[in-house]
């Protein structure tokens, strides 16, 4: 049992438990272009964006399994807003049309169980 205990204790201290149970946070600040892909891990995520749009929008986007083409994942945010969705895990990217001053994050909503 006490091998157990230490087996454990191990397992929840490790940095790769540590980092997996971190909330995601992919956060990007005065950007104004489409930004490089980066990975989720799958679950419920928000996104909020502020933004001078100027008949702009910024779009959610998902690498399609072709490997080449993105597909919207959230409809596009044209104001100042938050939209949240269910996401596979995969890589994303923020598409960011004519708007500048753009701060946004994606992050993973947290639950309990």
């Amino acid at each position: 049992m006490k091998k157990l205990l230490v087996f454990l204790a191990l397992l929840f201290a490790s940095p790769a438990f540590a980092a997996f149970n971190k909330v995601e946070v992919f956060s990007f600040s005065n950007i104004s272009a489409t930004t490089a892909a980066f990975i989720l891990r799958g679950g419920n995520y928000g996104l909020t964006c502020h933004a001078t749009f100027n008949a702009g929008s910024v779009t959610l986007q998902r690498l399609s399994p072709d490997g080449v083409t993105y597909i919207t994942v959230i409809t596009a945010l044209t104001v100042d807003g938050y939209a949240n969705s269910n996401l596979p895990s995969g890589s994303y990217r923020l598409a960011i049309t004519t708007a500048t001053a753009v701060y946004c994050d994606v992050v993973a909503t947290v639950t309990t169980q």
